[in-house]
C-alpha cells in the first residue's frame, strides 16, 4: 500500500491540538533502497586501490540482509569511484563522521574473517614506517581468495597442540624434553625457561657451526624455541630465507612438536594449498608457522615467540612496494603485540647488532670452548707459486693449499666449492688492453654461456658474433670472471674419477649424500651433506669483498660462514682471499660479533645506515627534483644528490637521490614521504617517484 503525507490544507482542517499530538511519519528508505542493520550499521572499509592519497577507511552502510556476514575481517566488494573494487571490512560502528549519504556495501565476498584486528593494526605500522599504503601492504599480508578451498569442511588436527594450564606446563606423549642444542651456550636455558613461563624475551643468536650425523643443529634448536612457546599457552612463527631452509624447519619441527602443530607457507605450494594451509592459521587449528618472508604476516594467534634466521639475506627483503624487510616487520609485531624475538644466524648483521647495543635485544653466543669444538679449520691462501709449476692445480685454476685440502677430503667424503658468480664465464673483456667487452648495440657487458657456445649481451641478448674491441680494434677475449659451471668443468678435468655436482640458479640441491663428490655452488645454493663436508673451498673472495656495496665485507663474511657451517667440526676450510682483510680475520677467528661492533661503529661514524635512517626517492630527474622540493622533509634532513643510475643505452634516463635523518625522526621522514607521494597523486603525475626506506643497496 503506498503511504502519503498530509498536505497543510489537511492540516487547517483539524484542530490545533491534534495537529500537536499527530505523531511524525516513518521514517521509510526509498524504493530499491534495503533497510540498514538495526545494530552497528556502518562498515568501516579498507579499499584495496593504488592512489596514495586515498590511503584512509572509507565508510559504508551495511544492508541488514549483510548483517550476520559482515564481520570485521571479511571481504567486501564496494562502490568506490564508479567501479566495483575489493575491500576488507575493518570494523562496524553506529555512526560515520561523513556529513552526506553513505553508498551501500555491494556484497560481501565471504563471511570468513581472513583479516584479523592484529594483522590489520600490524599492516597499517608497516605501512607508515616505509612511506607505503596500507593497500599494498595487505596484498603481502593476505592470499588472495581461494573459494573451494574456503568451503572445505575444516580440517580435524591430528593431535591437539601443546598448551599450558593454570596448574603447570604440559607437553603432549610422545614428545622429547630438554634444551638439546640449547645447553651449548650459557643463556640458553634461561631464554627456553622464559618462553615456557608466558615471557616476552627479545635476543640475537649467534649459532654453533658444524654439521655431523644429526645435521646442522639450528634447526632443532629453533623447533625447541617454538616447543617451549606452545607450552607457555602462546602461539609462535618462524621465518627463513628460502624453500631448502623451510624444508630443514619443517622437519625440525615435525620431529619435536609431533604431527599435526605446525604448517608450512611457501610460494611454491600453489595458491590452493598455500590458502588451505594459511585457512587452518586464522581458524587457530594450529598455532605454530614456519615459511619464507610473506609468512611474517601468518595470523597466529596470541604470538608468544616470532624467529627469523639469517636476517642479512637479501630474501628477506620484499620485492614489492613498500619494500619491506622482514625482521622489521616481525620486530614491529614482537613490539606491539608483546612478543618474544629471536633473531638468529651464523652470521650478525649490524642491524641486529644495533638491537643489542640499545637493550632492545640480547645476546645469546656460545663459550669459546665450545665455538672452537665445532668450528671449522680455516687457512687463507692467496696467489701461489706452484701454481706455475702444479699441471693438475692450474688446470682447476686453485692454489696448492686448496688442491690438497680437496684431494684429502675427498677420501673421506664430500667436499664443497663455493663460486661467487653462476653460470660459464658471466663477464668478458680484450684479450690486448683488458676493457670491459660490450654490445655494440646497447653497450651491455657481454657474457659467454658454454665452452663452445658464442658471445651474447647480458642486456639485450644479441649474439656478437662479429665483436671487435672499441678501444684497441681486438678481436679476442678472455674472460674476467668465472662463474660455477666453467668451474665444474675444470674441477671435472681436475679429478677426472669423482662425481661433480652443481647448485645454483639452473638447479639447487637439497642435500647430497655422505659418499665422495665435488659439490659445486654458488652462495645460499650450498646443499647440506648427510654426515657434513669433509673440506670446502670458497673460491674467488676478490670478487665478493670488491664489490661496490655498503654491505660488501658483511655480506661476504654472512656467505663465508653459512658455506663453512656445514663442515664437519674441526674440518678444513681454504678461503681464497688475503688474510689481512677484516672479514677474513673474523672467519678465521670465528668471530662475527666483533665484526659486526666494528661494522656499526664505522657506519655510525660516517652517518650510513643502521645508525640513520635512509630513504631513496628515484624516477625521471624533473620528478625527483619536484618532489624533494615539495616533501616538507623534518628539520634535520640531508639531502645527497641527485645523481644518475646507469641504464642501458634507449632506456629512459634516471636520478636517484638520497635523504638521510637521525633514527630518533624517521617516521617524520616516512611521513613526509608518503605525504608528497600523495600530493603527486592527487593532481595525477604522469611521472611516479619511487619511495623505498631503509633499502638493502644504499650504495
Amino acid at each position: 500500500m503506498t503511504h502519503t503525507s498530509p498536505s497543510p490544507d489537511d492540516d487547517a482542517l483539524l484542530p490545533l491540538d491534534a495537529v500537536r499530538e499527530r505523531p511524525a511519519p516513518a521514517v521509510r528508505p526509498a524504493r530499491g533502497v534495503p533497510e540498514p542493520a538495526a545494530s552497528l550499521p556502518v562498515a568501516r572499509v579498507a579499499v584495496d586501490t593504488p592512489l596514495p592519497h586515498l590511503d584512509r577507511l572509507f565508510d559504508y552502510l551495511v544492508p541488514a540482509p549483510m548483517d550476520a556476514d559482515a564481520v570485521p575481517g571479511a571481504r567486501v566488494r564496494v562502490r568506490f569511484a564508479g567501479k566495483l573494487v575489493d575491500g576488507f571490512l575493518l570494523e562496524r560502528a553506529e555512526a560515520s563522521e561523513h556529513e552526506g549519504k553513505l553508498v551501500r556495501l555491494e556484497r560481501v565476498v565471504s563471511p570468513e574473517p581472513v583479516l584479523t584486528t592484529e594483522i590489520a593494526q600490524l599492516a597499517r605500522a608497516v605501512a607508515d614506517r616505509y612511506a607505503g599504503t596500507l593497500a599494498d601492504v595487505l596484498r603481502l599480508a593476505v592470499p588472495p581468495r581461494h573459494a573451494r578451498v574456503e568451503a572445505e569442511p575444516p580440517r580435524e588436527p591430528e593431535r591437539a597442540p601443546l598448551t599450558g594450564t593454570e596448574t603447570g606446563l604440559e607437553t603432549g606423549p610422545g614428545l622429547e624434553t630438554g634444551p638439546g642444542p640449547w645447553a651449548g651456550y650459557p643463556d640458553g636455558e634461561a631464554f627456553l625457561e622464559a618462553l615456557a613461563q608466558g615471557r616476552s624475551p627479545r635476543a640475537v643468536w649467534t649459532a654453533l657451526p658444524g654439521t655431523d650425523r644429526d645435521g646442522s643443529g639450528w634447526p632443532e634448536a629453533v623447533a625447541i624455541a617454538v616447543r617451549e612457546t606452545l607450552r607457555g599457552g602462546r602461539g609462535a612463527l618462524v621465518v627463513l630465507p628460502d624453500g631448502k631452509d623451510v624444508a630443514l624447519a619443517d622437519a625440525a619441527l615435525g620431529a619435536v612438536l609431533g604431527p599435526g602443530t605446525h604448517v608450512t607457507l611457501t610460494a611454491d605450494l600453489g595458491p590452493a594449498e598455500r590458502y588451505r594451509r594459511w585457512l587452518r592459521v586464522v581458524r587457530g587449528q594450529v598455532r605454530a608457522v614456519a615459511g619464507t618472508r610473506a609468512a611474517a604476516f601468518a595470523p597466529v594467534g596470541d604470538l608468544g615467540l616470532a624467529v627469523i634466521w639469517d636476517d642479512g639475506d637479501d630474501l628477506h627483503a620484499e620485492r614489492l612496494a613498500p619494500y619491506p624487510h622482514a625482521r622489521e616487520i616481525l620486530a614491529l609485531r614482537a613490539h606491539h603485540g608483546r612478543a618474544g624475538l629471536l633473531i638468529g644466524g651464523y652470521a650478525r648483521t649490524a642491524e641486529a647488532t644495533r638491537l643489542v647495543a640499545t637493550g632492545w635485544a640480547g645476546p645469546i653466543v656460545a663459550a669459546r670452548e665450545t665455538l672452537r669444538a665445532r668450528a671449522p679449520r680455516v687457512r687463507p691462501a692467496g696467489d701461489d707459486s706452484e701454481l706455475a709449476r702444479d699441471e693438475a692445480a692450474r688446470a682447476a685454476r686453485l692454489p696448492s693449499l686448496a688442491w690438497r685440502a680437496l684431494r684429502g677430503g675427498l677420501e673421506t667424503g664430500p667436499v664443497l666449492v663455493q663460486v661467487p658468480r653462476r653460470g660459464y664465464l658471466p663477464a668478458l673483456a680484450c684479450q690486448g688492453c683488458r676493457a670491459t667487452a660490450r654490445c655494440g648495440h646497447c653497450g651491455g657487458p657481454l657474457a659467454l654461456r658454454g665452452g663452445h657456445a658464442a658471445p651474447y649481451c647480458r642486456w639485450c641478448g644479441r649474439i656478437a658474433g662479429d665483436w671487435r674491441c672499441a678501444a684497441c680494434g681486438a678481436v679476442r677475449m678472455r674472460a674476467q670472471v668465472v662463474g660455477a659451471r666453467r668451474t665444474a668443468e675444470e674441477l671435472g678435468r681436475a679429478f677426472p674419477s669423482v662425481p661433480v655436482k652443481t647448485s645454483g640458479r639452473d638447479g639447487v640441491l637439497a642435500t647430497v649424500g655422505a659418499e665422495r663428490a665435488l659439490v659445486v655452488a654458488t652462495p645460499g645454493a650450498e646443499p647440506v651433506a648427510a654426515d657434513g663436508y669433509a673440506a670446502a673451498v670458497l673460491l674467488d673472495g676478490w670478487a665478493l669483498l670488491g664489490r661496490p656495496d655498503l654491505r660488501a665485507a658483511e655480506e661476504t663474511l654472512r656467505r663465508w660462514m653459512n658455506a663453512a657451517a656445514l663442515l664437519r667440526p674441526r674440518a678444513e676450510l681454504v678461503v681464497l682471499a688475503d688474510s689481512s682483510v677484516p672479514a677474513v680475520q673474523a672467519l678465521l677467528r670465528w668471530d662475527p660479533v666483533t665484526h659486526a661492533e666494528r661494522e656499526l661503529a664505522e657506519r655510525t661514524e660516517l652517518s650510513f645506515p643502521p645508525a640513520v635512517r635512509i630513504a631513496t626517492l628515484t624516477g625521471s630527474p624533473s620528478a625527483v627534483r619536484e618532489m624533494l622540493g615539495e616533501a616538507g622533509l623534518p628539520d634535520g634532513a640531508q639531502v645527497l644528490g641527485p645523481v644518475p643510475l646507469d641504464a642501458p643505452m634507449g632506456d629512459q634516463v634516471r636520478e636517484r637521490a638520497m635523504v638521510r635523518v637521525p633514527q630518533v625522526i624517521g617516521s617524520a621522514l616516512a611521513a613526509a614521504l608518503k605525504g608528497a607521494v600523495g600530493v603527486r597523486s592527487a593532481r595525477k603525475s604522469p611521472e611516479v617517484v619511487r619511495v623505498c626506506i631503509d633499502p638493502l643497496d644504499v650504495i
